[in-house]
């Protein structure tokens, strides 16, 4: 299996330059432990991996000693594994001596979230997300630089080349989505990746969610996954959906969060210009990655490509949005991704909001054929931020599997998904 560098090294080694402990969690599978080991290889300091039993042992046994005996930076990996005993220490270790770079921890589980750590090292720490591949990084190129969205540049901004990119179909846009982005699914060959993504799954439950609490009617969690996997890109109605499923409301509601917990989704919140409105609409709902969703289904690209397959949309709109966020968690950007349905029921799959409140819009369609009629949620939300917020709107996009690179209307522009890797 070759190696592919990891985007998140960058900002990892900057935050080790001012941080004393940097926090690395994502899904598990998704590289952290390499690159982990990578860093602390380059510093020259200690990789001490927690679901070792015996590196497990002596943490908990004294862990005070453990954290201070040891060349840094410490890489301690699988931190929840240490739980609350652990992380006191660390935070004893830290406050007693705060130079920078000393620690860098990685969790499968969300650090802020994960019920047996409850001290958060607020303060002390900088925390980054780890998502799987992203197609740039395959490529071996660099993402779409989404800040030159919101200056006025009317295609995203990647790397020069100096021949033209590949043509991308939308068959191969199909055939990227159900592989997805785990490091190891790249070596396999197609027939093998549902096997791996049931043992993924089979893993993360019994490692990971079951370890979150008392988790009531394990036998319907195949279920419940099957339920998110088909309802990706799609706004999230508990009650309705533990109906669905056999579970009362509270316990569906606590099953998204331990699979938020552990990265098996992530949501959208709702885009307002009003922040409180954001808290009481309902959230879009994406798996984090695609090739899993796909595996939990049982498509593969053959299923998708049929012209009736239901799946198809949402699926290529998670990986456009995953896509984006994945480049945006490698960046310094400043940038938050919401959704939009407004009181009519015009929705937009994504905006992205800078810190001043300026937006870009963005629609993303498994068509090959794109139309401008396609952006007409995306120009009412133009025009409505004109007259209200001069200024806010930037620029409205159509991601689609074709080729046409089109200016359509005022800001609003047609492009293929794979300008988010590519330039043409």
């Amino acid at each position: 299996m070759r190696t592919v560098a990891r985007l998140m090294q960058a900002r990892i080694e900057e935050s080790l330059d001012h941080f004393r402990v940097v926090v690395l969690h994502g899904a598990r599978q998704c590289g952290k432990s390499t690159l982990a080991r990578l860093v602390a290889e380059e510093r020259r300091g200690t990789y001490a991996p927690l679901d070792n039993d015996a590196v497990r042992q002596a943490a908990l046994e004294d862990p005070r000693g453990f954290l201070l005996q040891q060349a840094h930076p410490l890489v301690v990996d699988e931190i929840q594994l240490g739980g609350d005993r652990v992380v006191r220490a660390l935070k004893q270790v830290v406050d007693a001596d705060p130079a920078p770079g000393r620690f860098l921890l990685t969790g499968s589980t969300n650090f802020l979230t994960v019920p047996t750590i409850s001290e958060t090292l607020a303060g002390r720490i900088q925390l980054l997300r780890l998502w799987p591949l992203s197609q740039a990084e395959v490529a071996g190129t660099a993402p779409a630089g989404l800040g030159a969205w919101f200056e006025g540049s009317d295609a995203p901004a990647a790397p020069a080349r100096c021949a033209a990119p590949p043509r991308i179909s939308r068959r191969d846009y199909l055939e990227l989505a159900c592989r997805g982005g785990y490091p190891e699914v790249l070596a396999l060959p197609a027939h093998l990746r549902h096997d791996w993504f049931d043992s993924y799954t089979q893993t993360v439950v019994e490692r990971d969610v079951l370890a979150l609490g008392d988790l009531r009617r394990r036998d319907l969690l195949p279920t419940v996954l099957q339920w998110i996997a088909a309802n990706t890109a799609r706004e999230v109605n508990v009650q309705a959906a533990a109906g669905r499923v056999g579970l009362d409301r509270a316990t569906f509601a606590s099953y998204l969060a331990w699979m938020e917990t552990v990265f098996l989704i992530h949501r959208l919140p709702s885009w307002s210009r009003n922040p409180s409105a954001r808290a009481v609409r309902r959230p879009k709902m994406h798996v984090t990655d695609t090739g899993l969703a796909a595996g939990l289904l049982g498509f593969d690209a053959d299923a998708l490509d049929a012209p009736t397959a239901p799946a198809t949309g949402p699926l290529l709109e998670t990986f456009a949005v995953n896509e984006i966020a994945r480049g945006l968690a490698a960046s310094s950007e400043r940038l938050r991704l919401y959704h939009y349905r407004d009181h009519r029921g015009r929705q937009i799959d994504l905006v992205i909001e800078r810190p001043d409140g300026a937006v870009v819009a963005i629609e993303i369609k498994a068509t090959g054929s794109p139309s401008a009629d396609q952006l007409r949620h995306v120009g009412h939300l133009r025009d409505r931020l004109d007259e209200t917020a001069p200024g806010a709107f930037r620029a409205g996009f159509l991601l689609h599997t074709g080729e046409e690179e089109l200016t359509v209307g005022d800001r609003l522009h047609l492009r293929p998904i794979k300008t988010l890797w590519q330039n043409p």
